[in-house]
């Protein structure tokens, strides 16, 4: 009777706190890595308390996903009472309910290593709390199932109890060895759940976490990738969808950790200038320094350089040019950079500093010099072609070759990226009087688009088919410009005046009667229209309108008055 006594008193202790120093030796050590977590809102009161702990000496500690959601700070608390804030979110899952993130780590500090061994259904388990008493009690379980999920991982089921003021304590083997964090159960059931400790510490930041979900609803700043390329496809990103403050503080975490990339330099020196005043021109004019310093390729740093003033003069707002950020210290950068080494991309910006200087002639030289490399393309063609064609006393023969050129970059049928080319090369076409050539590169251009032009590109196409008498195709384009455009008057006088030129008077009168209408004080729709009139043999009528063309000051209906009025 005295034995079943004893043995139903150590069955109903399966589960009570054990003493931590009589019975394990690791707990007085191990508790000092767990600490209680506080988390504030936007307003700056508490929304949340909860557990955490440290699994490495780095600072880097996981908790449960919950406690941080909607937060916009957080604070630690160790077991010795001191407050450390939270610096930053490293990864986050809502869906297992935890969240990795990073704290100052003291010396008096501790942290958990993840258990080698590999559990087994069985294994007794230890949920080690929180306690700023040196005598910690932990609590005895086992494991009841294992569950593989992602990152090689367990999700645990424990015959263990626990309480909301236990979740992500961490699980402990008999080694103490840490195995996982406590999740959210039903209160007083002995059944709880632990997701394993390689799933948390396995979570990060890459470049798509900007769209996480779980990460966006929590207001505190996010770690950079470890991994530069995920860090600097972060900025990209960030660089549209943060705001100004968050994208700064972005900038600055990027080059605290990686301090010899010139890309995180390039893209705060572009930040500081967007912003713009003496202050932060300042300090890009620091970074732009630091770049020419610290960079093993000289020549791509004067490069950078050279990009980075000539982008700004660009884009300058004002007459007031900070120091010596001229388009002349671009190209002195530039001229460095091509001493350095001859790169075919560092000769393009040469080129195109000197077009923005509008030294066309030098520009032409550059571009042309590209033109002869692996890096001449259509767009390289056609600036040379831009140059040449702004060059003083310049052949526009040239210039069509050029851009004979630039179009030969492409395959037919074209597409709409050779649409912008085939237009100017019929524009030049025009200019030099080959109206036929022109018009054959506007239905070029037409096809290539296709069929999605604007009522602009009809009118000019009419104007260049009226030149070769091709007056049918003429009136299709003008017809098709005023159903675009109906309240341009341009469009309808034009309209009316070939109207004229092809003897349909009945169709012009209504034409130019329509144009009055959108435009009363137009005096070429009057002139013209009084012109027609006579020419219907309604003199009379047609006097009034040229009476009121010469009022509105067109000088050819003077000339007409004195020629049909009597």
């Amino acid at each position: 009777m005295k034995k079943e006594i004893i043995c139903l008193l150590l069955c109903s202790f399966v589960f009570q706190s054990i003493g931590a120093e009589n019975n394990l030796k690791w707990v007085e050590k191990a508790r000092k890595a767990v600490f209680s977590i506080i988390t504030y809102d936007k307003d700056d009161q508490i929304l949340n308390t909860g557990n955490g702990f440290y699994i490495d000496n780095s600072g880097t500690a996981v908790s449960d996903y919950s406690l941080f959601k909607n937060a916009n700070r957080a604070v630690i608390i160790t077991t010795e009472g001191k407050e450390l804030p939270v610096n930053s979110i490293m990864g986050a899952n809502d869906l297992y309910d935890v969240v990795k993130f990073n704290v100052d780590f003291e010396k008096k500090s501790t942290f958990l290593p993840p258990s080698t061994l590999t559990p087994k259904v069985g294994d007794t388990v230890y949920l080690l709390p929180y306690s700023t008493q040196k005598s910690t009690e932990v609590t005895k379980g086992t494991i009841l199932k294992l569950d593989t999920i992602d990152n090689k991982s367990y999700y645990y089921t424990l015959n263990l109890p626990t309480t909301d003021k236990t979740v992500s304590c961490p699980i402990m083997n008999a080694q103490g060895e840490l195995l996982g964090l406590i999740q959210k159960s039903a209160e007083g059931d002995s059944t709880s759940y632990a997701i394993g400790i390689n799933y948390a510490e396995a979570l990060a930041i890459n470049a798509v976490s900007i769209n996480n979900l779980a990460l966006q609803s929590i207001g505190i700043k996010k770690s950079i990738p470890d991994d530069e390329s995920q860090a600097l496809g972060l900025l990209f990103l960030a660089s549209s969808q943060f705001d100004k403050q968050s994208y700064a503080g972005l900038l600055n975490d990027f080059i605290a950790k990686f301090p010899k990339s010139l890309e995180g330099y390039l893209q705060r020196v572009t930040y500081y200038i967007n912003i713009g005043n003496e202050t932060n021109y300042a300090l890009a004019k620091k970074d732009m320094e630091t770049i020419l310093k610290i960079a093993d390729d000289k020549s791509e740093a004067h490069y950078d350089v050279a990009k980075l003033i000539y982008n700004y003069q660009l884009t300058l707002q004002d007459s007031i040019v900070y120091e010596d950020w001229t388009f002349e210290r671009a190209l002195n950068e530039i001229n460095e950079a091509i001493k350095e080494r001859q790169e075919p991309l560092y000769v393009q910006l040469k080129g195109d500093i000197y077009f923005a200087m509008q030294n066309y002639a030098e520009a032409y030289l550059a571009y042309d010099a590209v033109n002869k490399t692996s890096l001449a393309s259509a767009s390289t063609f056609y600036s040379a072609a831009k140059a040449k064609e702004l060059t003083e006393g310049s052949d526009k023969k040239e210039v069509i070759a050029l851009l004979d050129s630039t179009i030969a970059r492409f395959k037919k049928p074209y597409g709409q990226d050779a649409a912008p080319y085939l237009y100017e090369r019929a524009r030049v076409k025009n200019d030099i009087g080959e109206y036929k050539e022109a018009v054959l590169d506007y239905n070029a251009f037409y096809d290539a688009m296709p069929g999605q032009v604007s009522a602009e590109f009809h009118f000019t196409r009419m104007q260049a088919e009226v030149q070769c008498r091709m007056y049918q195709q003429a009136l299709n384009d003008i017809n098709k410009a005023v159903e675009l455009d109906p309240r341009n008057v341009v469009y309808w006088v034009e309209k009316g005046s070939l109207h004229l030129r092809v003897n349909q008077l009945d169709e012009a009168v209504k034409t130019l009667e329509t144009a009055i209408k959108i435009d009363t004080e137009n005096a070429p729709a009057y002139r013209m229209l009084g012109y027609t009139l006579v020419q219907q043999n309604q003199t009379d009528k047609g006097i009034v309108y040229l009476e009121k063309a010469k009022e509105l000051g067109d000088e050819v209906a003077t000339s007409l008055l004195q020629k049909y009025k009597k």
